[in-house]
């Protein structure tokens, strides 16, 4: 059955509008994306302020919509299914896009979709020129998760590992703050660190050795805290190479933990979701690791990696592809600002 679905991401400070084209069991097709990033906005404060980021999907959401439609060739009269990010996210963000959805589904008596915003990630690399292939396992690294989960089929997830304090990117983000670094703090690391030495200070690999396949990083954030503490009036001069040795750090257990995860698995095929997998330092650990292994990485898009309203639309598509869910005419909607992917 051919599906044009709209989708629209709404979850914290990017709006997202995309249209995906489902065509029987093909993988989707994406028609045109549109985003809006409100990092400017939220800069001032050093982080995301709720009420301001849904006020401002308000304001951008429907022009985005409009901007797709345009680039697409498509009308709205032709959109067969309304998909939004249900959750996980800021409750009165999520809202907005729900809000939308559910009110054009309503005007053009249209079935909607609730999507769970991490599905969108893990699915996300379906939609780059060379797709992966079920089983694999999922390495999800954002802002707000970091996680290991099995993947046998859309809507067949089992959870190998998690972090149990701050997720990678907020390590990323907290110790881009305690160096003095302006919002948003992890993309800013990473830049600086480019410029610097990994090894140049030996910063713990926290749960490196703990033999199981959880995360922590409160315990690197503190050591980086400590280090600069020390450096005092001289951080200045050394702040690439602590940039370095604590992106170093971050990404020697996010591989080491995926590495462990496919050998306990015996599957050979990861993919990397979430706005830190576009981290260079990681991309090229992971890759080299498993070329020696001889082991498939697979990553979303460059341009794909944040939060986007493609990856919505293509979770989607492939769930009814999947016959995991079927769209609802029910607009009595809600949303799950806590929703674990399980």
């Amino acid at each position: 059955m051919d599906l044009l679905i709209l989708g629209i991401e709404s979850s914290c400070d990017e709006t997202g509008v995309a249209l995906v084209r489902s065509a029987g069991g093909a993988v989707p097709a994406l028609l045109a994306h549109a985003l809006h990033s409100q990092v400017a906005m939220h800069r001032d404060y050093g982080g995301v302020v709720p009420e301001l980021a849904s006020r401002d999907h308000i304001r951008h959401v429907l022009p985005l919509m409009t901007q797709v439609l345009r680039e697409s060739g498509e009308s709205l009269s032709n959109v067969d299914v309304l998909a939004y990010t249900r959750g996980p996210g800021l409750a009165g963000a999520l809202l907005v896009g729900a809000g939308v959805a559910c009110a054009l589904g309503a005007a053009l008596d249209r079935p909607v979709l609730g999507v769970h915003h991490l599905e969108g990630h893990l699915l996300s690399p379906f939609l780059s020129a060379a797709p992966p292939e079920f089983p694999f396992v999922a390495l999800l690294v954002s802002g707000g998760h970091t996680q290991l989960m099995r993947v046998d089929g859309v809507g067949r997830y089992g959870l190998l590992g998690e972090t149990i304090d701050d997720a990678a990117g907020e390590a990323f983000d907290k110790c881009a703050k305690l160096m003095g670094l302006s919002y948003p703090g992890g993309p800013a690391l990473s830049r600086l660190a480019e410029h610097g030495s990994a090894t140049a200070f030996k910063l713990p690999r926290p749960m490196l050795h703990s033999g199981d396949l959880d995360f922590s990083f409160a315990g690197l954030k503190t050591a980086v805290l400590t280090q600069a503490r020390k450096l005092g009036d001289s951080l200045e001069a050394h702040k690439a190479d602590l940039a370095a040795s604590t992106e170093a750090a971050i990404a020697d257990v996010l591989v080491s933990k995926t590495l462990a995860a496919l050998g306990q698995t015996g599957i050979g095929r990861v993919v990397v979701a979430g706005g830190v997998g576009a981290n260079r330092r990681l991309r090229s650990q992971l890759d080299a690791a498993c070329a020696e292994r001889g082991l498939r990485v697979h990553y979303p898009e460059l341009h794909l990696c944040t939060d986007n309203g493609a990856m919505i639309a293509l979770a989607a598509a492939m769930r009814l592809q999947a016959g995991q869910q079927e769209a609802s005419r029910d607009y009595a909607f809600d949303v799950r600002p806590r929703w674990p992917l399980r």
